[in-house]
């Protein structure tokens, strides 16, 4: 059953005009690991895809890419009969998603290039309980972001986590991050794999042909200095005749 990941549930451009003053983390992507990204899509799928939506990917671009088979893709990635032709769209009307959380679901296409891979990496690692709040979360990144934590599943029940220290001679109670009550399906390094592997999908996601045009441009760097050295064996040839 498709869950929804709701990442970012404000208007969108409240969502992206958002800041943070917690330090990020450093989301290590690799666009050229395949199963890095076969897992993130299966987790979007799985879990974002039921609020969100990618409007400008098509499912069949997708598992090319990713080398995943179309019957295959068919069978564990898509849910509700879409056409592999089909662009990768939710199936939550927007009016609907407008009246439960204020505004639809924003598109999550190019949500990496807009935001940043560390700043999606981090956000969705520091989740952690706040029961004054509607959904009962709260997130170190998005102070107040009214949306669900549907990972908890994977991650377990979060918590701020302080310790007391010396601050201005004072003994103060000092955040030193996130830690769960170990209920969660994955443990703390399994599931900081597993926001890696969505964040690396993402990242994908907002330039499917990265990889193909940081080939082309290689070799067009080669090509280019191969002419420069041509053009300036011609150009003293040149200048030789013009000097005599």
């Amino acid at each position: 059953m498709k869950k929804c990941l709701a990442l970012l549930l404000l208007v969108p451009s409240l969502v992206f005009a958002a800041g943070s003053s917690v330090p990020l983390d450093k989301a290590n992507f690799d666009l050229t690991d395949k199963a890095s990204l076969q897992n993130g899509a299966r987790i979007f799928m799985n879990y974002c895809l039921g609020c969100h939506q990618m409007q400008y990917q098509r499912y069949q671009r997708t598992f090319t890419d990713l080398g995943i088979p179309d019957e295959l893709g068919q069978e564990y990635l898509q849910f509700t009969g879409e056409k592999v032709s089909d662009y990768i769209t939710s199936a939550m009307p927007a009016e609907a998603a407008a009246t439960w959380f204020g505004a639809p679901p924003p598109d999550l296409t190019l949500v990496a290039r807009v935001r940043g891979a560390d700043w999606l990496y981090t956000y969705l690692r520091t989740f952690y309980v706040d029961e004054t709040k509607t959904f009962g979360v709260n997130n170190k990144v998005f102070p107040n972001v009214g949306m669900p934590h549907v990972l908890q599943g994977l991650q377990g029940t979060p918590r701020e986590t302080y310790e007391e220290k010396m601050v201005d001679g004072e003994l103060t109670p000092v955040y030193v991050g996130i830690k769960t009550d170990g209920d969660g399906q994955l443990n703390a390094e399994e599931y900081d794999q597993a926001i890696l592997d969505l964040v690396n999908f993402l990242e994908y996601s907002g330039e499917p042909g990265r990889l193909k045009l940081e080939s082309i441009g290689k070799y067009a760097l080669i090509f280019v200095c191969i002419f420069f050295v041509f053009a300036y064996l011609l150009k003293k040839d040149y200048w030789r005749d013009v000097k005599k």
